[in-house]
């Protein structure tokens, strides 16, 4: 037999307690947190490392005391940004290495990028991400607490989307290149080309052979192995022939 429910007052220690429910509670685990700062990374940087981390952005943002919309800005205007992509691209390149990153989007056209670039001229870099981030488009596409994505990646007849934005975008320009190369920052093509060029010995070793060099290795290699085999079969039929 089923022994009944017995019934009990609800009651606490402190009757000036009021009553908790679940759904007032914000649950937000150290995990979930590490891949919202992860993609903001990614989406800014395209790649996260160590030696780059904003560690008390991080901490604000873990304490809540500022918002995804803050960190990302935070990333824009940081030192790592500077370094990495102000001072290696044009206002053009840079407004749309911005607006791929923050908006999720190319650049409508040219007249877009020619007027955003203005702005950079005109007012400084940092009016220019507040420009962008304070945007309608932003608010409404992700508002305070979403990370940047790209907006839509997906392509009617193709099984795949197309390549993520900030893949798109190298870090700098053929100008940059250019600049580098000229400092002796950087080996040119030409160079990298002068000095792998390997010696008379490297290609007898590593290279394919073609033509009739090929026809003659394939000679070369076919008389050592009838010799190989000629000596191995003299050796064993001394070796085990009675006299």
């Amino acid at each position: 037999m089923a022994i009944p429910p017995k019934n009990f007052t609800i009651s606490t220690q402190n009757s000036r307690v009021e009553g908790v429910s679940n759904q007032d509670i914000e649950i937000n685990t150290e995990s979930e947190t590490e891949k919202l700062i992860r993609n903001c990374y990614r989406q800014v940087f395209f790649h996260l490392l160590e030696k780059d981390r904003e560690v008390y952005l991080e901490s604000q943002l873990r304490n809540n005391s500022i918002t995804v919309r803050d960190f990302i800005r935070g990333l824009f205007l940081s030192d790592r940004f500077r370094r990495g992509y102000i001072e290696c691209n044009n206002n053009y390149r840079l407004a749309e290495q911005v607006i791929a990153r923050a908006l999720g989007r190319k650049v409508y056209n040219g007249a877009e990028g020619l007027a955003l670039s203005i702005i950079i001229g005109e007012k400084g870099f940092n009016y220019f991400i507040d420009y962008v981030l304070d945007s309608d488009e932003y608010m409404n596409r992700f508002g305070y607490d979403i990370p940047p994505s790209e907006v839509s990646r997906i392509l009617p007849g193709r099984e795949k989307g197309s390549v993520p934005l900030y893949q798109q975008y190298p870090r700098y320009g053929f100008e940059w290149q250019k600049k580098l190369t000229s400092n002796k920052l950087m080996m040119s093509i030409a160079d990298h080309l002068l000095f792998s060029n390997k010696t008379s010995i490297e290609k007898l070793l590593y290279d394919k052979p073609t033509g009739r060099a090929l026809k003659l290795w394939i000679l070369t290699l076919t008389a050592s192995i009838g010799i190989s085999i000629w000596i191995i079969l003299a050796i064993l039929t001394s070796t085990f022939t009675i006299n």
